[in-house]
C-alpha cells in the first residue's frame, strides 16, 4: 500500500475513534475528553503503524511497550485497545463503572496495559525502568511513553530524562503531547515550560518536533525515532490542540475533566462526523 493511502486510512481511523472517545465519556458522565482528543492521532500512528504487538497475546515478552504516563487520558488508549481486539468493544460501555476492567486510570488487569497510570510524572520513570530491563534481558524491543506538557512541570520527569541520557537508552522514545492546556488553564500561564526542544536537547536527547495532528508528520517522526540508534533516547514533541476536532472543547480547560452533556454530545458528534480527513491536521 502506498504511504499516502496508509496516511489516509490512519486519519479515518482517528476520526472513528474520536467518536468512540466522546461516546464512552458521555455514557460514563465522567472522564477527560480534552487530552484524549489531543493524543488520539499519535496513538493511532503508534498502534496501527509502528508498535510490534500481538493483541491475542498481550503479554508477549518481545512486544514493544507503551506507557501512558498521563493516565487520565485513558479513553484514548481504551478505544484503540478495543478496536485492536485486546478486549470486546462492549467493555467500553463499562468505563469508570465499579468492577469494570476500564477504570478512570489504566490498571494492569486490563489487557494491553503495561503501566497503571495515575500520579503524573511517574510513567516516564517506569518506562525508563522497562527500557533498562529490556536491554539487560537483551530483548529487541522499544519502549514508548506519552507525557503531557503540564506533566513536564514534575521534577521526576527531569530526573528520568537525565538518567535515560546517562544510560544511553536509545530504545526509549517519549512522546510529549504538547496540547497547551492543563487542568486549570493554559500551561504557559500556570508554569510555562518554555522551549521544550532546547530543554530536552540540553538533557542529551534526540528531539523531533512535529504537528501531532498531521498524520504524515506523525508516522515520519515514528520512523525517524525508530532509526535513531545513536546511544541517545528520543523525544517526539507532538504539538497538539487540547480537544482537537470539537470546536467548543479546543483549548478549553473546562473540558480537561468534564463529560459533555446531552446537547454538547450531539454537537460534538456532528462536528466529528463533518471532519474532512484529507484536510485534517
Amino acid at each position: 500500500m502506498a504511504k499516502k493511502d496508509i496516511i489516509l486510512d490512519l486519519k479515518q481511523k482517528a476520526k472513528e475513534l474520536r467518536k468512540d472517545i466522546i461516546t464512552m465519556i458521555y455514557n460514563a458522565k465522567s472522564g477527560h475528553p480534552g487530552g484524549s482528543l489531543s493524543a488520539i492521532d499519535m496513538l493511532v500512528g503508534l498502534y496501527y503503524y509502528k508498535l510490534r504487538i500481538e493483541p491475542k497475546n498481550p503479554l508477549w515478552e518481545n512486544r514493544d511497550r507503551f506507557v501512558l504516563s498521563k493516565g487520565h487520558c485513558s479513553p484514548a488508549v481504551y478505544v484503540v485497545l478495543a478496536d485492536k481486539g485486546y478486549f470486546p468493544k462492549s467493555e467500553l460501555d463499562g468505563y469508570r463503572k465499579i468492577n469494570s476492567m476500564l477504570q478512570g486510570h489504566p490498571e494492569l488487569s486490563t489487557p494491553g496495559i503495561d503501566f497503571a497510570g495515575g500520579a503524573l510524572g511517574q510513567g516516564i520513570c517506569f518506562a525508563l525502568g522497562i527500557a533498562l530491563a529490556c536491554r539487560l534481558d537483551r530483548r529487541n524491543c522499544n519502549v514508548y511513553a506519552m507525557i503531557g506538557d503540564g506533566e513536564m512541570q514534575e521534577g521526576a520527569v527531569w530526573e528520568s530524562s537525565m538518567a535515560a541520557a546517562f544510560y544511553k537508552l536509545d530504545n526509549l522514545i517519549v512522546v510529549l503531547d504538547k496540547n497547551q492546556v492543563q487542568q486549570t488553564g493554559r500551561t504557559k500561564d500556570i508554569m510555562d515550560i518554555g522551549n521544550a526542544a532546547l530543554k530536552w536537547k540540553a538533557f542529551g536527547w534526540n528531539v523531533i518536533d512535529i504537528n501531532g495532528h498531521d498524520m504524515a508528520q506523525v508516522i515520519n517522526a515514528l520512523d525517524k525515532a525508530f532509526k535513531m540508534k545513536n546511544k541517545k533516547p528520543t523525544i517526539i514533541i507532538s504539538n497538539t490542540i487540547k480537544g482537537k476536532g470539537v470546536s467548543f472543547m479546543e483549548l478549553n480547560y473546562k473540558f480537561h475533566g468534564k463529560a459533555p452533556n446531552d446537547e454538547e454530545y450531539k454537537k460534538a458528534m456532528e462536528e466529528i462526523e463533518k471532519i474532512d480527513v484529507k484536510k485534517f491536521k
